[in-house]
């Protein structure tokens, strides 16, 4: 593994990093903690948090085990979001096993890395003992108070309701590839933590209390163990006024080619109104399909997601959707015409797209299911829930 320069505009400094940035064994058994940052090279923010909690971390109270692992090294060295491809957007099931084997070379930089990251997880899920909490920490090119991105398990909601920030769930259904997702497909808990905006000190800042706040939630820390307030605050002042369950609606994805621009101004988790205009496609005005707010606007070179729209989810809904899936009443689904079971193992369904058409895409987000692939005839839906490895969590306080 190559050592790297990383280079924060915030602080105006540099620090080298090797792939694992730090891993910090502690003297009793606990959970292992897997902390991601910089999977985009000019998302540095993480790579600074984690390199300051790992000269800083007091391992004699400690439980468990804490890994800092950076995400793309040639990306973050040359202060880029990547080379050829995004590699957040890498690891689908099919790339993953046409990954490169055995010295065999590598199709792009972003490849070699996604490589070199795999086999990192493989070896930690390998010797170390559960539960595994993955964290994956980024930041945005447009102005943001800090927030979770969420696969939409129950095993998730339950565990991130704890920290006080607004959470997107459902992005797994917009985004091809996110290394959260192929986490989430193990079994594992695993989310993202969106700091701030790309430069700004008050990215790293959320990052550190990001970090110290997941310590504590999981065991691998007590209380006192940590400026609990301090960091509890910090990232619930940001965000009080929009601190609840949010949903993507809508994504504008950008096209090959195609000269997209955001108008200036937006900021995330800005309202929106039907027909307001957001952004320019090639000298045509793109306008907001419906009243929301807006997410992710972007206002970087590079990146294919334009910007998304989020609705606010009602208590209410979140309640039946736990207890429907609590007692797996998606099993009724198959009772529809042109729904059926994709495998004997009921790991997703098959969905006639002209019978979909009449069933509101919320009832199946209700008992879990999201979109993952689509073809002429039918949609594939997943569950969250046939995957998750409830019975690793349950010996945790929050459980």
């Amino acid at each position: 593994m190559t050592r790297t320069k990383v280079f924060s505009f915030a602080l105006n400094s540099t620090v080298e990093i090797d792939r694992i940035i730090g891993h910090a064994r502690g003297s009793e058994k606990g959970p292992t903690l897997i902390f991601i940052g910089g999977v985009h090279g000019n998302e540095p923010a993480g790579v600074f948090a984690l390199h300051r909690v790992f000269t800083q971390l007091d391992t004699s109270k400690l439980k468990g085990n804490i890994y800092g692992i950076a995400g793309n090294l040639w990306a973050l060295k040359h202060g880029e979001r990547y080379q050829k491809q995004d590699l957040n957007r890498l690891w689908t099931t099919e790339r993953l096993i046409n990954l490169p084997k055995n010295g065999e070379p590598a199709m792009h930089q972003d490849e070699a890395e996604q490589v070199e990251i795999n086999k990192v997880f493989q070896d930690i899920l390998q010797k170390e003992d559960g539960p595994f909490y993955f964290f994956d920490m980024h930041t945005t090119s447009s102005e943001t108070l800090p927030f979770l991105t969420v696969n939409d398990s129950l095993l998730n909601r339950n565990f991130t309701v704890k920290y006080p920030l607004p959470i997107i769930l459902g992005i797994e259904e917009y985004l091809e590839g996110p290394v959260l997702s192929y986490i989430n497909e193990l079994g594992y808990i695993a989310f993202g933590f969106e700091a701030g905006q790309h430069d700004e000190m008050a990215s790293i800042q959320n990052c550190l209390s990001f970090i110290y706040l997941s310590l504590f939630f999981t065991g691998c820390l007590e209380k006192d163990d940590i400026d609990f307030h301090k960091y509890y605050n910090s990232l619930a002042k940001a965000s009080m006024d929009v601190r609840c369950f949010y949903e993507i609606y809508f994504q504008y994805r950008i096209k090959h080619g195609e000269s997209f621009k955001m108008l200036p101004g937006f900021y995330n988790f800005q309202r929106i109104k039907k027909n307001q205009p957001l952004a320019n496609s090639n000298g045509k005005v793109i306008r907001a399909v419906r009243n929301g707010r807006i997410l992710m606007p972007l206002y970087q070179a590079k990146g294919s997601d334009g910007f998304f729209a989020i609705k606010k989810i009602w208590p209410l809904f979140l309640k039946a959707s736990a207890f429907f899936r609590k007692y797996r009443l998606d099993r009724l689904l198959v009772l529809l015409p042109g729904v059926n079971w994709i495998d004997n193992e009921k790991s997703g369904l098959l969905v006639n797209k002209n019978i979909a058409r009449f069933i509101a895409k919320d009832f199946f987000h209700l008992l879990g299911y999201r979109t993952a692939k689509v073809n002429r005839r039918f949609l594939r839906m997943y569950s969250r829930e046939s995957c998750a490895r409830y019975p690793d969590y349950k010996g945790a306080f929050w459980y």
